[in-house]
This record gives C-alpha cells, structure tokens and sequence, in this order.
C-alpha cells in the first residue's frame, strides 16, 4: 500500500488577479516540496455534476459554469481556466475516495486549487467555488455505502462552506480548529450543527501549536473516536503556520505532521487508515511548502 497524491496540470490554469493571495506559485511550491517523495501520482479526472448536485443545487452549478471571467465577490476570481481546474478538483476528491475506499492505496492527498471549505451551498467565496471535501464526503456515502464520515479541518479559517453543506446530515461529522476572531466570522463553539455533528474549535489570534495540540486532545480527538467514522477526511490548509500573511496562528510544520499522526491513529482504530486530504489554505510559500512536505510524508509513514 502507498499514499496517492492527486493532482492535474489544469489547477493551474485558475489564473487569479496581480498580488492575489491564492495563486498559481502554490501548487508550484508544493510540487517542488513533493518531487522526490515516492508516491503514487495519479492525474486527476474532470468532476462530474452528479457528484457536485450531491452537495451543491444546479443553480449553484448553472452560476458557476455561466460565471464567464471576472470577479464573483472581492475575494473569488474566475478566469477561463477556473471551470475546469475546479472540475479537476472535484474530480481529485472523488478519485481519492474511490482509491482508498477501493483499497487501491492506504490514503491520498489530494493538490488542487481553486480550494473548496468556504464555498457555502449556493454562494461561492472565499476563493472557492465547488465545497470538495464535502463533495468526498456525500461521494463515500452515497457511492460506497458508508454511514459514518469524519472531517477534520485544521486550516486557520473557518470552514464556513463545508459547516454550511453538512449541517443537517447526521451521517458526517465536521470538527474545525481555527482562529477567531478572523474571516469569514463563522465557527463559533455554540455552532453545533442540526444533530450535534458540527464541533468548533476556535482559537485565539497567537495562538502556538502546544495549544493547538491541547485543544486536539481535549475536544477534536475524542469527538472523531466516539463518532468512529468509516473514513476521515482532512481540510488540509497550511495558513495557520507561523508566517503565513493571512492570518495570526503560530504553528510550525511539526504540529501540521503531528496532528496527521493523530487523525491517522484514530483512521487506524476505526475505518483500516482510510485517509483522505484535500488542500484548502497556505500563502506563505514556504511555510505552505515545509508544512505540506510535513503532512505528506506522515501520510506516507502511515500508508506503509
């Protein structure tokens, strides 16, 4: 068993404005971090809208593929080449599912752009358009029968989007650790979701990675083993590293290689390590690249 890394050349070709922060250079970053770990590289596929209509209405749809170029709000920026890379997103995620639910590999990581955890059910922001771990999500219960799924979102911004997209269905439970008070404002701890299956997390701006992993163990960690999910997905987003620009959090790639360990335990104990990560933030471009690498290789030591 090894660990897949799903990506495509078109994730690239989401061209954003001069200065934007979620650019081109990430992936690229990331690519470079990445080059020498042997792994299982699979060319993402093209998405298809049976498995975005899991999460999102066709009119969410019809106004993304209509968009043309230009800007959806102040932050979300389609080009011509957004539709497919967000496709090929989507196509990633589903690929990763079916991969590691099929036992084709232990886990998968999956590298694509535009990022999805801020995209609500019908608004695209945030720099998101489609809500792709979600869209794993609904793909694993629906496609794979399962009834239990876990995601873990560690990025420093609140997954508006995925809280939105799961907060009626008991069959997914959505735990997030983020910074607070920050953008989009969201993820409160008294957000609970519909049946008790949302659980935030917030941190105070400063925050180090002692208690990022203190808030782990006391809440995160627990909520994931009483729910025993059939799989685990991460929101893997990098900003809350030290010198990211976005935001205040000062973790360093070890918390990032710590906090996979964890989430791969309880992937160990409860769905045979079945482990899927998706990448949502990171805008320091090394701090992004180091902590991607960290994140990677603790996947790989695991899928082994």
């Amino acid at each position: 068993m090894t660990t897949a890394l799903i990506t495509h050349p078109d994730c690239h070709d989401h061209i954003t404005p001069e200065g934007h922060p979620e650019r081109v250079a990430r992936l690229e970053a990331i690519a470079v971090a990445l080059a020498d770990f042997d792994l299982l590289r699979i060319n993402a596929p093209m998405g298809e809208d049976i498995h975005i209509l899991r999460a999102h209405p066709q009119a969410h749809i019809d106004r993304i593929t209509s968009a043309g170029i230009g800007a959806l709000d102040a932050d979300t920026h389609m080009s011509s080449g957004s539709l497919t890379a967000a496709y090929r997103g989507v196509g990633a995620v589903v690929k990763a599912v079916d991969m590691v639910l099929g036992g084709k590999v232990a886990n998968a990581f999956c590298a694509i752009r535009p990022p999805g955890h801020h995209a609500e059910r019908e608004t695209p922001m945030g720099f998101c358009l489609f809500g792709n771990v979600t869209i794993a999500a609904k793909h694993a219960l629906a496609a794979h029968g399962l009834t239990r799924v876990a995601i873990m979102d560690f990025d420093v911004h609140h997954g508006n989007g995925t809280q939105n997209l799961v907060w009626d269905d008991a069959r997914i439970l959505f735990a997030s650790t983020h910074q607070m008070p920050l953008y989009p404002g969201s993820g409160a701890a008294s957000e609970t979701g519909a049946h008790g299956n949302v659980l935030n997390c917030p941190l105070d701006p400063e925050t180090d990675g002692a208690a990022f992993r203190e808030v782990m163990q006391g809440q995160v960690l627990p909520a994931i083993d009483a729910f025993a999910p059939e799989l685990i997905l991460i929101s893997a987003g990098f900003d809350a590293h030290k010198n990211d620009p976005l935001a205040n959090l000062n973790w360093v790639e070890e918390d990032f290689a710590w906090a996979t360990h964890q989430l791969c335990d309880l992937a160990d104990k409860h769905c045979d390590g079945r482990v899927v990560s998706t990448l949502e933030g990171g805008y320091d471009l090394d701090g992004l690249a180091a902590s991607c690498a960290a994140h990677v290789k603790a996947l790989m030591e695991r899928g082994k």
